[in-house]
């Protein structure tokens, strides 16, 4: 079964079982929820899912270092993008993910990122070239990126 951690629980993983870091668009609640997706799809697979949609986020809290609340938040998130096996980055045609933009420019170099990026992104084209320079695997579809994690999962275990 499938392990779901979120905000603000720690990140306790196993070197044994997959992970996978579910970055992309949230902005505020704006995005549709494409993580439950992904946890549905994966609920009966031996994997840890790092969800970054935090389920009380207060978007009253300042987005400052000093802001202990939102520094947490964020130390979470960078701590997973480093820890996960994979890390799977969906950009919603609807938003702008500027989070999601930084994220992938921190893991585009690291050889365990799936992107899935459909028409209609703001910057896709952004998005192609870096996929293509960092040959990172570059999907349509959510239903592409899950079929592309299920296959990995299931080389990552063994099955």
């Amino acid at each position: 079964m499938a392990r779901v951690l979120k905000p603000p629980t720690p990140l306790v993983l196993d070197a044994r079982t997959p992970s996978v870091f579910l970055a992309g668009s949230i902005e505020m609640g704006q995005a549709e929820d494409w993580q439950s997706r992904i946890e549905q799809a994966l609920i009966d697979y031996e994997v840890v899912l790092l969800n970054p949609r935090r389920d009380e986020w207060d978007a009253t809290w300042v987005q400052s270092i000093e802001h202990s609340q939102f520094r947490a938040q964020v130390e979470w998130e960078l701590a997973g993008l480093e820890q996960a096996t994979l890390v799977a980055m969906y950009f919603a045609p609807t938003t702008k993910a500027p989070i999601t933009l930084l994220e992938l420019g921190l893991t585009a170099q690291s050889g365990k990122l799936v992107v899935c990026c459909p028409d209609g992104y703001w910057r896709k084209g952004n998005i192609e070239v870096v996929c293509r320079r960092f040959d990172v695997p570059l999907l349509a579809s959510l239903e592409e990126l899950i079929a592309e994690l299920l296959q990995r999962i299931r080389v990552a275990v063994g099955s």
